[in-house]
């Protein structure tokens, strides 16, 4: 009876497995390339000397680092010199904004930023504020974006740092960061401009110093690197107060023993996404546009973070397929590439979700980069969503992994599911 028990389990286990899986959350995580976890598990076993020690082991593991730091360096136009490495997003943005919040008090203790930051940097600002440093809100559209218009009203005398995302990690709105850039360095060049660009990079061109930009932060794992390392760009003018004390490692602004393994990984990762990064953005549009135009006339079904798509939605239903196409592929080449923000009327997202979830396909509803305790998305309330919205928004998020059978699987699933769900919470 037991060994029958046992037989059937491992059945439906091994069902289970044989599942085709769908996976759809590549801005909480992508999958690591197979040559970068190749290149990590070589470093961990063969070189893994301390960077910091003289004989030859360690000569080899600096020798990583260097070489890391020239290629992100001519990927990103800027020094070598310029680049720190991190264990993440989280430790980069604290960095360039505590960091230099803590170095420039002396330039003013007025901090402007966006109500989209991921909690990374709000949570930093908040901090600061308990310090006693004021902090201003700079508004957005209902698309996410933000109206430069409107910089002269959140900025003053006492302002030494601007903090604004590249691409918000749960709409994918792309803010015009060169335009920012260029302003602040013409009107307001004592102003320290910091960019999150966690999940810009590896989906988008990013030149800081022609950009405008003095920090810039970056994670690896957002664009099939390693999870655990990170980058922030910190241009020669910056000053910023080191906020992880200890042995002086990378010139005192960082200490703590160099994560060797994870530099490099991160390093190769940058290179191979960026070796074909237009044909791979070209490739992301068509699989978004694809996923929009799919779903676009569902009824009860809106997106979010396209610029101007709430308008070509609204009258959509009396276009042609063709015509919408068109207007759809327009409207979304002003957004990031890898995001699809949807919300479904009358369901909630945790029951999409996990709906979703049941025919192997995952998805996020909001932010990965929190606790599991459910909260209303600060992002999708600062672009004025539909209160019944706010809990029924789920973000779908594409990688170089991602298939067009993967997005037509998808919809077809969607378009299963959704009445079904819809009988439940009707009344």
């Amino acid at each position: 009876m037991a060994a029958g028990t046992k037989k059937t389990t491992t059945k439906k286990a091994a069902s289970k497995k044989e599942k085709r899986e769908i996976y759809l959350d590549n801005s909480a995580t992508t999958r690591c390339f197979d040559e970068v976890a190749q290149k990590i598990a070589e470093i961990y076993t063969q070189d893994y000397g301390n960077p910091s020690s003289a004989h030859h082991l360690g000569v080899v593991a600096e020798k990583h680092l260097r070489e890391a730091k020239e290629s992100f360096a001519k990927i990103l136009r800027c020094k070598p010199e310029e680049l720190y490495f991190t264990s993440g997003g989280t430790e980069s943005d604290n960095l360039a904004v505590i960091g230099a919040a803590h170095a420039n008090k002396r330039n003013g203790m007025h901090i402007v930023t966006t109500k989209l930051e991921h909690p990374a940097v709000k949570r930093a600002m908040e901090h600061l504020e308990k310090e006693g440093y004021e902090v201003s809100y700079w508004p957005v559209d209902k698309d996410g974006i933000i109206q430069i218009g409107a910089l002269e009203d959140v900025i003053s005398g006492d302002t030494m740092l601007l903090s604004v995302m590249h691409t918000n990690n749960e709409i994918g709105s792309v803010q015009p960061i060169a335009q920012i850039g260029q302003l602040l360095k013409r009107k307001y060049p004592k102003i320290l401009f910091h960019v999150d660009a966690v999940q810009g990079f590896g989906n988008s061109v990013i030149h800081p110093k022609e950009m405008g930009i003095d920090l810039l932060s970056i994670s690896a794992h957002k664009f099939h690197g390693p999870k655990g390392v990170g980058l922030l760009y910190v241009s020669e003018k910056a000053k910023l107060e080191p906020q992880i004390l200890g042995g002086g490692q990378q010139n005192g602004m960082r200490s703590g023993t160099e994560n060797v393994a994870g530099i490099a990984g991160m390093a190769m990762a940058a290179e191979m996404v960026y070796a074909d990064l237009e044909k791979e953005r070209e490739r992301a549009f068509a699989l978004k546009e694809a996923f929009v135009s799919g779903m676009v006339k569902e009824e009860g079904v809106s997106f979010n973070g396209i610029p101007g798509f709430h308008r070509l939605s609204d009258a959509s239903s009396d276009k042609s397929s063709e015509q919408i196409k068109e207007e759809v592929f327009a409207a979304i080449r002003q957004s990031a590439p890898h995001i699809v923000s949807v919300s479904f009327e009358g369901v909630r997202a945790e029951v999409m979700l996990h709906a979703l979830e049941e025919k192997g396909i995952y998805v996020s509803a909001g932010s990965a980069c929190a606790t599991h305790k459910p909260e209303i998305s600060a992002t999708l309330q600062a672009i004025g969503l539909r209160k019944d919205l706010l809990d029924a928004t789920l973000r779908f998020s594409f990688s170089r992994f991602t298939t067009e059978e993967d997005v037509e699987e998808t919809i077809a699933a969607i378009k299963e599911i959704l009445p079904e769900l819809r009988k439940f919470t009707r009344k």
